[in-house]
Parts: structure tokens; sequence; C-alpha cells
């Protein structure tokens, strides 16, 4: 199955469509809906208790949604709009921790979900956790049968841990109040502006801007006596621009901002910036020759560097890939084993909020679970220590980590927060450009690759699939050993395989640089970072991208100002001067 890092844009498209992120909130009377939730919650532990096969476990979650989404295109509103919707979904687990209804390739058996009313009705919500209860007890107590029957019949699975793990209660109850706080005629008029200024740079044949800004009130209660309560805000702001090349190759840049509200997102003239980058990249990539294949030396900036180990190890580091006998398992038995170079480390801490003054897209306090979130170090000095554990034990690993998370709807998993790659082996940019051109000369290349930033990537982690990854560069330089100026080509993906891959890496920058982003898996789509510094790999390799065979326009657009002055041509600049330039997302 593909495991994919979507670039920010995407997320943001999909709750504007009604795709509800499972950390969006808000409510006026919180106390209200979770009375609700822990009554009914009650009635249906006590009234189960008597039915054969009984439910050990239920859990009632809700998602109480308010949000405002405006989508700016040339200069005009095409979408502002307010978004008030809440989601309950019952989680219920039937036989005991040791064999449920969840086992193997029946955990969406577990869940049952559906809309809930928007007043604190106490008997319309009551009415529908009651429905859904019944509906979930049905599907369930079905599902444990034929599990039990399946254990009979089927070979013995190689990792016989219990399907749920016991954890300890908690009780978090926060009572201030998220909401939406912003102007929204005055972000109408300042994304018009934004979005407006595009008109100018008629190589861009569209574009949009967006601002998604949201309020989140959270609820968990559990038969195990869980309660939780959580608000938080956020803003998200994305300008994204694309062109096709003359051979047909769409090229897209983007860039995200992020912040707890609207007021702390860029001013005005730092966005018009960013649209004269965008503009500008875009220009450079459609003038720019098309790459070979290729492998040898390259650089990675920190961005492209943390999304390659997102992909390449994070997710081989979830704690259910190493039990589902399906998954490739590429390190279930490498604990205590040196997986990486001895001078990286690797941990997930989604306890932290904000790295070199970014905030972190991956953070939070509890997971999807109710287990708090802890930081854990995966890979230490080179060598595999632990896994992203969600309530699911595996061989050794008998307890949650806090890694529990999914989007409303779906079961959770172990999945990643915040991973944070860190080197005892690094050296200033300027000298890791050095031993670049130098390795380089070393293999007797005519040039190498540098990829300064990155839209997203995906991994194959299924043992019937190639156990391969894909990242994907949209600015590539070549850089050449005999000391001609750096060239832009466009049209390659990172492509390979994680042990051979993760171990070609021989030096690193010292400067961590965040990828703020959203990845979907098996328990949906949920918002990751991760940070690394720029790294220098002995080998990578790249294939064709895949391009489409439409041609550019044969008009110009309207609305250009075909009298502008034309972009400046950018200049080649040293990659790590570039890197450098990259730091925030």
């Amino acid at each position: 199955m593909n495991r994919r890092f979507l670039r920010p844009a995407i997320f943001l498209l999909a709750f504007s469509l009604g795709v509800p992120p499972s950390q969006f909130s808000s409510a006026s009377q919180p106390d209200v809906l979770l009375a609700s939730m822990q009554r009914e919650l009650q009635r249906a532990t006590a009234a189960l208790a008597k039915a054969s096969p009984a439910p050990y476990y239920i859990s009632y979650t809700a998602a109480d949604i308010n949000a405002t989404v405006i989508f700016g295109i040339s200069g005009s509103i095409a979408v502002s709009n307010n978004v008030q919707r809440r989601q309950a979904d019952v989680i219920m687990r039937v036989g005991s921790p040791a064999l449920d209804n969840t086992h193997s390739k029946s955990r969406a058996s577990g869940i049952m979900s559906s809309t809930l009313p928007l007043t604190d009705n106490p008997d319309a919500i009551g009415r529908v956790l009651w429905q859904l209860t019944d509906r979930e007890y049905e599907q369930a107590s079905a599902a444990f049968l034929k599990v039990k029957t399946n254990t009979a019949v089927q070979s013995e699975e190689e990792d016989k841990s219990p399907d749920f793990s016991q954890e300890s209660s908690e009780n978090h109850i926060n009572d201030s109040q998220a909401k939406v706080s912003m102007n929204q005629k005055a972000w109408e008029d300042r994304i018009r502006k934004v979005s407006g200024a595009f008109l100018k740079y008629p190589e861009v044949y569209s574009s949009v801007v967006y601002l998604q800004v949201s309020a989140t009130r959270s609820y968990l209660a559990t038969s195990e006596g869980t309660a939780l309560v959580h608000p938080s805000e956020i803003s998200r702001l994305v300008i994204q621009g694309e062109t096709r090349a003359d051979d047909g190759m769409e090229l897209l840049r983007v860039e995200t901002f992020q912040a707890a509200t609207p007021g702390q997102l860029p001013s005005d003239a730092e966005l018009g910036a960013k649209v004269d980058r965008i503009a500008s990249d875009l220009k450079a990539l459609k003038n720019a020759p098309a790459a070979e294949p290729y492998a040898g030396p390259a650089m990675l900036s920190g961005r492209a560097s943390a999304v390659f180990f997102h992909e390449v190890l994070g997710h081989r580091l979830e704690g259910h890939r190493q039990k589902d006998q399906s998954e490739g398992q590429t390190f279930t038995k490498k604990v205590n084993q040196r997986v990486l170079p001895e001078f990286l480390s690797v941990t997930d801490d989604p306890t932290l909020k904000e790295l070199n003054g970014i905030g972190l897209a991956g953070t939070y306090d509890f997971d999807d679970e109710g287990v708090p979130a802890e930081r854990v170090v995966a890979v230490e000095n080179g060598v595999l220590k632990n896994f992203l554990m969600s309530r699911m034990p595996i061989t050794n690993f008998s307890h949650s980590n806090g890694h529990g998370r999914r989007q409303p709807g779906l079961m959770p998993t172990g999945r990643q927060g915040n991973l944070v790659v860190t080197s005892t082996k690094s050296v200033s940019d300027s000298e890791l450009r050095a031993k670049f051109v130098e390795e380089i000369k070393k293999q007797g290349k005519p040039y190498g690759l540098y990829f300064e930033d990155i839209q997203g990537g995906f991994t194959l982690t299924q043992r019937a699939l190639p156990q391969a990854f894909q990242v994907i560069p949209v600015m590539v330089w070549r850089v050449y050993a005999d000391g001609r100026a750096d060239e832009l080509v466009r049209g390659v993906d990172i492509v390979g395989t994680p042990l051979l891959s993760l171990n070609n890496i021989i030096l690193t920058g010292d400067k961590l640089q965040v990828f703020n982003g959203v990845c979907g898996a098996e328990s949906g789509q949920v918002p990751v970072s991760a940070a690394a510094p720029a790294m220098l790999f002995s080998e990578i390799e790249v294939q064709k991208k895949n391009k489409g065979t439409d041609r550019p326009p044969l008009m110009p657009p309207p609305g250009a100002d075909q009298n502008a002055a034309p972009l400046t041509e950018r200049a080649a600049v040293k990659a790590p001067s570039k890197a450098e330039g990259k730091a925030k997302p």
C-alpha cells in the first residue's frame, strides 16, 4: 500500500470539501456534549455486558468543527465558507484483549461513524450515539465470530501478541473555548490582492491562494474511564502555482504557512514575495532541460532529507507494520542492530511544538486512543531501539507510546508525529558543498544532483510489492565537477529501496530544516512534520518523472500584463546557499 506524504495543499483542499481532519473542533458548551457521551456510554456498557459475546471496550469520540475557508483565484474569491459540523465515532472491541473482533484483517469492524446534532441537545445526541452503538455491536460481534473461526483453521501467526494493550485511564478536561477569530472580509481582500499578483505572470497557467482558519474541540470518553476534551486553533495559508513545459510536463510550486492564529501569518509584502518566487521558479522550470535517469553522488537539502526519512524510514518504524503478515517488515527483527550510519539518530516527538522558530504540524498532547504523547528514540547512533506504538502490541513492545493516530471514521494505528533526524557528523553548508564536489570527482562523474525542494513522496511497505520508495522533488540542480554554474533541471523522481539507500549517507549539514505536511495511510490523513539537516549521499538513483502529453496553451491568458518587465532570470547559486535560504516551509 502507498503511504503518502502529501503537500499541505491537498490536506487543506480535502477539508474544504468536507473531509474533517481529526484535530479541528470548536464548541460553545462542551460540558453538555461530554456529559451526553458519558451518560450514553455508561448505559451501553451496562446493557451490553449481558450480551454474548460481550464487548470489553467501548469508546465514544466527537469532533466539533468550526472553520472558515477562503479560496482566491486570479484576484477573485472563488470560495468563502464557514463550516460547522460534529462527527461521532463509536469504537468497540468484542472478545478479550488477547483476541477480539479487530484482529488482523478485521480491523475495520471496530468502528461506526455518523454526524451529531450541532445543538447541545442531550436527547438528540444520546439518540445518535445509541443508534451507532447498536449498529457497531452487530458489526463487531459478527466479525468476532469470524475471527475465531479463521484463527482455528488458518496457520499459526508468527507474532502472538494481544490485539489491545492495557493502558492507564486519563482525565483531562480543558475548559477553554477555541473559536475562529478573524475578520473574514479583510482576509478576502488580502487574498484577492495576493492571488491577483499572479496575473502579471503569463507563464503561470493556474494558481490558487487559500486560507483555512479552524477552531478545535475534540472529545474522547471510554469504558475504561478516560475522559479527554482538548481545544485548539490553527491557521494555514497556501500559495500554489502551476505551469506546463513545451513537452507536456506539468510543473507545480507550493508555499505553505502555518500559525496558531491568522494574525501570526506573514504580511502582504511577504506573501507577495512568495508569489514572485513561485512565478520565477515556474518560469525557470518551464525552460529547464528534462533530466535523464541517473545514479551517483547527490545532496539533499534539509527539507528534502526530512521527507526522505519520513518515507524511507518513518513508515517502517510504525508499530503495526511489524505485526501485519502482509507487510514487508523491513526492520521488525533488527532491534538493537545498526540500520543507519552510526552518526545518525532519529526521534519522533509529538510534544515538540516548534523547531527553529517554525511551528510543527505533528504536535499533540494525547493521541487518538487517549494515551499521552511521548518522545520516542527510534534510532540511536544508528542502532534501532523502538517503534512508534499505538495500543496494538507487538513482540517485545507491549504498550503504547502515544502514537495511535487517525482521522475520524477510521481505526487508529501507530503513526508518525514530529520525526527529527540529528547527526554527530556534520559540517557547515559550504563544507558540505565542497565534500559533494569532491565525491563527484572521486567517482568520475561529470556532475551530481542537488535536490533543493520537494513536493512530497510515497513508499510501498507490503511484501507483495517491491519494498521501494519515491520522493518527488521539484527544484533539482546539476552540480558540475569542473566548476561550471549549477544547472536547473526538471522531471526526475528519487527512487530506491530502504536498506541500501539509508546507508549511502556519508555526511550531513549542521542546520535542521522543517517540512510540514499531511500523511495518508490506513488510518487516514494526519498532520505530520519531519526535520533533518542537509545530507550528502554517495549514491542516489533517479528516474524520469511521469508527464502528460497536453501542450501549453496556444493563447496567452487573459488579464496578463503583457507589457510587464520580464521576470529576472534566476542566477545559478551554489547549492548550500540555496539550502540556507529555504529554512521556512
